[in-house]
């Protein structure tokens, strides 16, 4: 009899039971649900709400691939610290995403710019200054820029009939002035407050000094002592020498020059 019985029961019908005991006995007992009897289908839809949910239950091994995406983030949800070294790559970014004001200060350097990125269609006007332009860049137009430096060689002489006769000769800048410079001539191995003498390039890159024309000599022959050379003509546009021989035969003076806009 008593093993008949036992056939008959299971989970469903036991439950079942103590519920109508419950039920019409009036009097109050816990049901106890055995562990591990409550699965995925036994859940109601909407069932477990967030607040349902123990801190800290969730983790990412909990998480099934691509389960989290964009629409189930909240307002700053990701911040830098949550995104991995190399996360963000050029294809994870949206066309147009880093504008201007997204880019810091300092940030794209000239070994972040690709060949040919920035074209002449990239340049504002008047984004290329003077100041932007390495020394070798001659000014593109008008007069010569202040401070910039033209340089240069003359070369006069002839054969005198007799003492004191002049050879002359003219030199043009390459870009005028805007005034005519303040004039220094100065013998082989001279220097001055103006003219700091011939340097660099085997002391081929004669020096001046804003508003100054500073000529060279480097080598003369009878010369006439007291005005040996002069400058005739000196305005905006270039100057002239005159060479002065000291006696009858060949004369000739030769050098370098340098004139710097004020």
């Amino acid at each position: 009899m008593i093993a008949r019985l036992r056939s008959k029961l299971n989970y469903s019908n036991v439950v079942a039971s103590l519920a109508l005991f419950v039920a019409l006995g009036g009097t109050a007992a816990a049901v106890v649900i055995p562990r591990h009897s409550v699965g995925a289908k036994q859940l109601k839809r909407g069932a477990v709400t967030a607040a349902a949910l123990r801190k800290g239950a969730v983790t990412s091994k909990k998480l099934a691939p691509k389960s989290v995406i964009g629409g189930k983030l909240g307002p700053a949800a990701v911040g830098p610290g949550n995104i991995g070294n190399g996360a963000v790559t050029a294809a994870k970014l949206a066309k147009n995403s880093v504008t201007n004001p997204a880019i810091a200060n300092g940030v794209v350097g000239t070994n972040k710019l690709g060949n040919g990125v920035v074209t002449t269609v990239k340049l504002a006007n008047g984004a290329v200054t003077l100041t932007k332009l390495g020394d070798e860049v001659a000014p593109l137009l008008g007069t010569l820029r202040s401070g910039q430096t033209l340089r240069g060689t003359f070369d006069v002489g002839a054969t005198a009939e007799n003492a004191t006769e002049l050879a002359r000769a003219g030199t043009s800048y390459q870009f005028p002035l805007t005034n005519a410079p303040a004039v220094t001539i100065l013998q082989p191995g001279q220097t001055s407050a103006n003219c700091g003498g011939l340097s660099g390039g085997n002391g081929q890159t004669p020096q001046a000094t804003g508003g100054n024309l500073c000529v060279y000599v480097t080598a003369m022959e009878n010369l006439d002592e007291t005005t040996p050379l002069t400058v005739e003509n000196n305005i905006r546009l270039g100057f002239g020498l005159a060479a002065k021989a000291k006696e009858k035969g060949n004369f000739f003076a030769l050098g370098q020059w340098a004139v710097t806009a004020p």
